[in-house]
C-alpha cells in the first residue's frame, strides 16, 4: 500500500471505475423476479447554477440509504434528473446565448434551451457524482423535455376531465416583478420597515380616523368595516365616508372582522389589499375599484399617481396628505409582509383570468395521505398538515410568463368552448398548432400560459416510472428533500397522486435541515457561501459526506469546516489501520475461522456483532446519524484505541493457534467495519476493499458486498468481561500518563482476585501483554513501576 491515501488521485479514479463497471447500474429485467426494491423519487436540482453545500448535505442523506439498502439486497432504482423549466433556467439560457425569450417563440426558445442544457447538464452533474450520489444517470430526466412536457400535459387534461381544473377570474395573488400570478405555496414572509398612519377620512362633516401601512391603497378603498359591538362607530353604520384626495363616498358596514383592539377600529376596504379584503367585498358584494396594473405600476383609477410604480405613488400621496393636514399620526414600524419567494417582491392582489386545481374540498383528505407516509423526523408531518389546514385557495397553476410547459387548451370565443388535444398530441404548444372548435367551427385560441413548475414537479413519481415503462410505480420507497419545500413540492406531490392514482407518492419521506453560516442563510450577495467544490477539493468527498452524517434529520446547522476535519482524520486512521493489519497478517492470507477462538477475540466479536444490530437498526428507521456513530465508535474506541494494541503481543509472538484467532478477528472485525461505514465514506471503503477483500470475497465492489451479519460464535456472552478488560487498561494508561511515562513502560498491576476470576486466563495474558505488567499481584488496584 501507498504509505497516504490522497482523495484527489482516488476519488475520480474510483469514480470512473464505477461508471465503467455499471456498479450502480439499474437492470428493469431484474423487477419482475426482485425480492425486495427500493425506489427513491429524486429531488432534480434547478441547473442554473451549480451544486451548494445544501445540496451536498441533503442528497448525501438519501444517498447513504440507497447505498444501505443496495448492500441489503434491494434492487435499487436511483434516477437522476433536473428541474429546467422555470425562471432560473430561462435567464441563463438567455445569459449563455444572449437572447431574449420574449423574442423568440416559445417552441424554439423551448428547442434552444434543451440544446444548452444538453450542452451544461454533464458539467453540472458532474458534482453529484464527485459527492458519490449513487443514481444511475443513464435513467436522466428534465423536466422540460419531451417526455416531461407530455407527462405533465396529461395530467392537466385528465384532471380537466375530471372536473379538477377550472379557468376563472379572481383575484389572485400576483408578483409585479415577475408579473404572473403564483400560488399560496410560494409566498414567504418579509419583514421589511415601513409607515404606520392614521389617516383623516370625513363622514358628516365629523373626521373617522382610519390606520393604514398602505395609503396607495386609499383610490382602491369600496367600504369601511366597523365591528357593531364598538360603541364609537355604532351611529355610523350605514352611512357614508368621503375617501381623502380623491373625494368619493363609500359605506361604513358593521362586521365582525374589525378589530376593536387593532389601530382605530376601523378598517379600510379596499380591492385588494390582502387576502381579507378579497373575502370581504364578495361576501358583501361591493363593487371593485382596482388602482395598478400586471406590471406593478396605478392605473387611471388612481388619478394623477397613474404610471407611478406603486412604491412611488405611496409616497406621493402621503406627501399630499400631509401637506393637506390629512395625517393625525405617523410611526415607524417594522412588520411582516407576503413576498415571492422567487425575487422577493411584495405581492399584491389582483383580477386576472387564471386555471385553478380544485383542493380546498380535500383538506381533510390530504391530512389523511399525510398521515399514510412515515415522516424522517415524524415531527415534520405537523408542518405538513399546519399548511393543508391553513390553505385559503384552490391552487393556481397557471403563470403569465413566456417560458415553461404550455398549457395544453385553446378557448373558443364564441361558443366559449374549451378544446382539449388527443394524448397521442403531446407534448404540444398551443400558440404552434391551430384547432377549429368542434362545435361551431371557428379558429380557437391557443392558451397563452404556461403551467406553474411545481404542476411538473409534482408527477416526477410517474416521471420516473415512465423512464422504464412504468416497470416501477408509486408508492415510491423515498423522497428526499428540505423542510422550505414541504409546503410545494411534496405538498403538491401528495394532491396529484391522491387525484391520478388514489394513492401516495411514497412510503417515507426524509426531511433535511438547513445548513446555515453563524446563524444566517448563505447567499452569494452576503459573501457568505461555502462552495462544496472547494471542500472536496481540499479533503475529499468522503470528508464531506462524513460531515454531513454527523446530523439529524430535520435540523438546521451550521457550518463548521472543523467538522469536515473529523471525517478526514477517520480516512487517514482507517487507511493506517488496514495497513497495519494487512501488513501482519500471513502473505496471501485467505479468511478461515479457526477451530478455537482466543477469549479476548470472542469478545471483540461479539460486541461487533452487538454494533451491527444497532447499526442496521437505525438505518432500517431512517437515523442513518446513528448508524454512522455506532460504527465510528467502535472503530475508534473499541478497535483502534484497544483491540489492535490488545492483538499485537499474539501477532508478533503468539502460538500458532493465539495467531490464527488473532488473524481471523482482525480480518472480519475490520472488513465489518468497512463495510458499516461503506454508506457514509464510499470512495475509502471501495479502495480499501479492492486492494485487500476483493480476492477473497464474491463481490466485485464493496457496494454490491452484503451488509454484515451477526457473525456466528458461541452465545456465551460475557460483556462484563470486556468492559472489566477495558476499564482496567484505562486505568493503566491513566497512571503511565500521570506519571509521565511511555505507554510501553514496564510495571506490576495489582488487581483484585475476583478480577482475575472474571477475566480468566487468556484474557489475564493479554491483560499484561497491553499494559506491559511483568507480575500481577492480588490486592486492591495499583500500578508499580519497574
Amino acid at each position: 500500500m501507498a504509505e497516504q491515501y490522497d482523495p484527489k488521485e482516488a476519488e475520480p479514479r474510483i469514480q470512473k471505475w464505477w461508471e465503467k463497471e455499471g456498479i450502480y447500474g439499474f437492470d428493469k429485467k431484474k423487477v419482475k423476479n426482485a425480492k425486495k426494491i427500493y425506489s427513491i423519487d429524486n429531488p432534480p436540482p434547478t441547473i442554473s447554477g451549480k451544486m451548494h453545500i445544501g445540496h451536498a448535505f441533503q442528497y448525501s442523506h438519501q444517498d447513504f440509504m440507497a447505498r444501505y439498502k443496495r448492500m441489503n439486497g434491494h434492487l435499487i432504482y436511483y434516477p437522476f434528473g433536473t428541474d429546467d423549466n422555470g425562471l432560473p433556467t430561462e435567464r441563463l439560457v438567455e445569459k449563455l446565448k444572449k437572447v431574449r425569450s420574449l423574442s423568440m417563440s416559445r417552441e424554439e426558445f423551448i428547442k434552444l434551451c434543451l440544446e444548452t442544457l444538453k450542452e451544461i447538464t454533464p458539467a453540472f452533474i458532474q458534482d453529484w457524482k464527485n459527492i458519490g450520489v449513487s443514481c444511475d444517470y443513464n435513467y436522466y430526466y428534465s423536466t422540460i423535455d419531451d417526455n416531461s412536457r407530455r407527462i405533465s400535459q396529461k395530467s392537466f387534461i385528465e384532471l380537466y376531465k375530471k372536473e379538477r381544473i377550472y379557468k376563472k377570474e379572481f383575484p389572485t395573488i400576483w408578483c409585479p416583478e415577475c408579473q404572473t400570478a403564483i400560488a399560496q405555496a410560494e409566498l414567504e414572509d418579509k419583514e421589511l420597515p415601513s409607515k404606520f398612519n392614521t389617516i383623516r377620512f370625513e363622514t358628516e362633516g365629523k373626521e373617522i380616523l382610519i390606520a393604514t401601512t398602505r395609503p396607495e391603497m386609499i383610490p382602491a378603498c369600496v367600504a369601511i368595516f366597523v365591528n357593531p359591538k364598538d360603541k364609537r362607530y355604532k351611529h355610523l353604520i350605514g352611512k357614508n365616508v368621503k375617501v381623502p384626495l380623491f373625494n368619493y363616498e363609500v359605506p361604513i358596514i358593521s362586521d365582525e372582522s374589525a378589530d376593536i383592539e387593532k389601530g382605530t377600529g376601523a378598517m379600510m376596504v379596499c380591492s385588494y389589499g390582502d387576502k381579507y379584503d378579497v373575502e370581504a367585498i364578495r361576501k358583501n358584494k361591493l363593487t371593485p375599484r382596482i388602482v395598478f396594473n400586471k406590471e406593478g405600476r396605478m392605473n387611471a383609477e388612481a388619478g394623477k399617481y397613474k404610471g407611478m410604480k406603486i412604491k412611488e405613488a405611496r409616497e406621493k400621496i402621503l406627501e399630499e396628505l400631509n401637506e393637506k393636514g390629512m395625517i393625525k399620526e405617523q410611526k415607524p414600524i417594522i412588520h411582516t409582509v407576503n413576498v415571492h419567494d422567487k425575487c422577493g417582491t411584495e405581492i399584491e392582489f389582483l383580477t386576472t383570468e387564471q386555471w385553478f386545481i380544485k383542493i380546498m374540498d380535500l383538506k381533510k383528505k390530504l391530512v389523511e395521505l399525510g398521515k399514510k407516509v412515515k415522516w424522517h423526523p415524524e415531527y415534520m408531518r405537523k408542518r405538513y398538515e399546519n399548511w393543508v389546514e391553513g390553505l385559503e385557495w384552490d391552487w393556481t397553476i397557471s403563470r403569465n410568463r413566456h417560458f415553461g410547459v404550455p398549457i395544453p387548451a385553446w378557448n373558443c370565443e364564441g361558443c366559449k368552448e374549451i378544446i382539449l388535444p388527443e394524448e397521442k398530441e403531446l407534448p404540444v404548444d398551443p400558440l404552434v398548432t391551430k384547432k377549429k372548435c368542434p362545435k361551431c367551427g371557428r379558429n380557437a385560441v391557443g392558451e397563452e400560459m404556461v403551467l406553474d413548475t411545481w404542476a411538473t414537479s409534482s408527477v416526477t413519481p410517474q416521471i420516473c416510472s415512465s423512464l422504464i415503462n412504468n416497470e416501477i410505480k408509486a408508492p415510491y420507497s423515498l423522497r428526499t428533500n428540505a423542510h422550505d419545500i414541504i409546503r410545494t413540492w411534496d405538498f403538491y406531490t401528495i394532491v396529484k397522486l391522491y387525484l391520478h392514482e388514489g394513492t401516495i407518492p411514497w412510503d417515507n419521506l426524509m426531511i433535511s435541515g438547513f445548513v446555515k453560516l453563524q446563524g444566517e442563510k448563505m447567499s452569494k450577495s452576503k459573501g457568505n457561501v461555502v462552495e462544496p467544490q472547494e471542500v472536496m477539493s481540499k479533503y475529499g468527498a468522503d470528508a464531506l459526506r462524513y460531515w454531513a452524517a454527523s446530523y439529524k434529520l430535520g435540523e438546521d446547522l451550521n457550518y463548521n469546516e472543523q467538522e469536515v476535519t473529523v471525517g478526514k482524520k477517520f480516512v487517514t486512521k482507517i487507511w493506517n489501520a488496514t495497513n497495519f493489519v494487512m501488513m501482519n497478517l500471513p502473505e496471501g492470507y485467505k479468511i478461515k475461522k479457526p477451530k478455537k477462538l482466543h477469549e479476548t477475540d470472542r469478545l471483540f466479536l461479539e460486541e461487533i456483532n452487538e454494533i451491527i444490530k444497532l447499526s442496521t437498526k437505525e438505518f432500517e428507521t431512517y437515523e442513518y446519524s446513528k448508524s454512522k456513530k455506532a460504527a465510528d465508535d467502535y472503530f475508534w474506541k473499541a478497535f483502534c484505541d484497544n483491540y489492535l494494541e490488545i492483538v499485537k503481543g499474539r501477532v508478533y509472538n503468539g502460538n500458532e493457534e493465539e495467531k490464527e484467532s488473532a488473524y481471523y478477528t482482525l480480518y472480519t472485525i475490520l472488513l465489518t467495519i468497512i463495510k458499516l461505514m461503506a454508506p457514509f465514506t464510499p470512495y475509502i471503503t471501495e479502495e480499501l476493499y479492492q486492494k485487500h477483500f476483493k480476492k477473497n470475497e464474491e463481490e466485485k465492489s464493496i457496494h454490491l458486498s452484503s451488509w454484515p451479519e451477526e457473525i456466528k460464535i458461541k452465545d456465551t456472552t460475557k460483556k462484563r468481561v470486556l468492559e472489566e478488560l477495558l476499564k482496567i487498561i484505562s486505568l493503566v494508561r491513566q497512571e503511565k500518563s500521570t506519571a509521565q511515562k511511555s505507554m510501553k513502560a514496564e510495571i506490576i498491576l495489582t488487581i483484585e482476585k475476583k478480577t482475575q476470576e472474571l477475566l480468566g486466563e487468556e484474557v489475564m495474558n493479554d491483560l499484561k501483554g497491553v499494559t506491559g505488567a511483568k507480575e500481577v499481584k492480588t490486592g486492591k488496584f495499583a500500578v508499580e513501576f519497574l
